[in-house]
């Protein structure tokens, strides 16, 4: 038999990686998240690490704006779905969210291997949870257990196998609970597993996906997880389209307007951006370590241009104080600025955005585990009396009241970006 080509083989393998990661994110043929929508991130202390809750916040806020989607993040540490299915009716359901992404299982699995009794307990309770916000008429995006790192949990190789063979079984369920209810599914699991399989043989066996407890991420296990929910809340990853003709002429999709052309040079006013990232490419607390493994900025995340009329075989192009050359053919089918300039002319402009939306959602962790609980308390303990009972409303109110504030504060940061893209033939 002839032996194929290296080039070839490297062509085939990511052909087929591409193949298994679309077959794995079971994404809506049409978005789940519409306008004016409320949106509840939901889960145990994954969640409350409220990174990719943030993440989540962060793009639909930034990259689908016309969206006008509302969102609170309910995470709360060492919850199980029965131990949610308990507060849902208190924390969940007044705040009358439209759409809820679920993540639960990673405790329910009790971290060891699988029991009936396991997944007994563990899809009963989500079966109500998912009843009770059908009952409502909310979506319920399903989510699967993500997995734990087949490195760094327990340092144990074999008890991280046994593990995620529990929360394997914890996802089928997921899978089958959706199909039942007619709720979107996303299976964060199998998805992890694959990233973080793909991951390690690149990076070695000591780069956690799954965080260095082995069960919670750090930036880049975190990225999968929003992608994950992400391409079911809102396929599509259209951030807009940039046409330069060396002419003169240009042009620009919805959220984006022209302010000036002339030959390559082409000022442009964005009222929506396109995900941002930071840090060093490798160290797995940075989001970009994983997007070699990760089709994110394919998937969701395209800000492209195109150039017609180009004369020469290449040109350099100029965005922000980066620069990079691309041929003729590249840039008449157009290239992703997104992914060829991850440091660019949004980044500092959606830091600011990402860091209100930060302070809100850590708030939102205080309104849910402290204040909400202390005002529950109080009532429990002074029974049915008038004046309590107004002196708590008023409490609620406040408390309501800065949480919109911070929430107004997220509004106001995210302003319209001025950039000028720069094409230059070269010889």
């Amino acid at each position: 038999m002839t032996k194929m080509p290296r080039c070839i083989r490297l062509i085939v393998v990511t052909l087929v990686a591409a193949a298994l990661l679309a077959g794995m994110v079971l994404a809506a043929e049409q978005p789940v998240l519409k306008k004016g929508d409320r949106l509840a991130v939901i889960g145990d202390s994954i969640t409350e690490q409220k990174v990719y809750s943030r993440y989540m916040e962060d793009y639909v806020t930034m990259c689908t704006p016309d969206l006008g989607v509302w969102c609170v993040q309910l995470g709360w540490g060492g919850e199980t779905a029965p131990g949610f299915l308990g507060r849902m009716n208190s924390d969940l359901l007044p705040l009358r969210p439209t759409v809820a992404t679920t993540c639960y299982g990673m405790n329910d699995g009790g971290y060891r291997a699988y029991e009936d009794g396991i997944g007994n307990r563990y899809i009963g309770a989500m079966k109500q949870i998912v009843e009770n916000l059908k009952k409502t008429g909310a979506t319920v995006v399903i989510g699967s257990p993500g997995c734990v790192d087949s490195n760094t949990f327990r340092n144990d190789p074999q008890a991280a196998t046994i593990y995620n063979q529990n929360l394997g079984k914890l996802g089928d369920l997921d899978r089958q609970l959706a199909k039942d209810a007619g709720m979107p599914f996303a299976d964060l699991h199998n998805l992890m597993a694959d990233v973080m399989k793909r991951a390690k043989a690149a990076y070695g066996p000591q780069f956690h996906v799954c965080g260095p407890d082995g069960v919670h991420p750090a930036a880049d296990g975190q990225l999968v997880m929003a992608y994950t929910f992400l391409t079911v809340l809102v396929p599509g990853g259209e951030i807009g389209t940039f046409t330069v003709d060396m002419a003169g002429d240009a042009a620009a999709s919805d959220g984006h307007k022209v302010l000036s052309a002339k030959g390559g040079t082409v000022e442009i006013e964005s009222r929506r951006y396109p995900f941002c990232f930071y840090g060093d490419a490798k160290p797995p607390d940075s989001a970009r370590s994983i997007l070699p493994y990760l089709p994110f900025n394919e998937d969701l995340n395209r800000l492209t241009l195109i150039v017609k009329n180009l004369k020469g075989d290449k040109a350099k192009v100029m965005w922000g104080a980066a620069s990079k050359t691309f041929t003729r053919e590249q840039l008449a089918k157009g290239v992703n600025l997104a992914a060829e300039f991850l440091d660019n002319p949004f980044s500092e402009p959606f830091r600011k955005v990402d860091d209100a939306i930060a302070k809100k959602q850590a708030y939102e962790t205080f309104l849910i585990k402290e204040a909400g609980r202390a005002m529950a308390n109080v009532q429990r303990n002074l029974g049915d009396d008038a004046d309590v009972a107004a002196a708590v409303k008023t409490i609620k109110g406040k408390l309501g009241g800065k949480h919109e504030a911070l929430a107004a504060a997220v509004r106001a940061a995210f302003v319209p970006v001025k950039h000028t893209i720069v094409v230059a033939e070269e010889k």
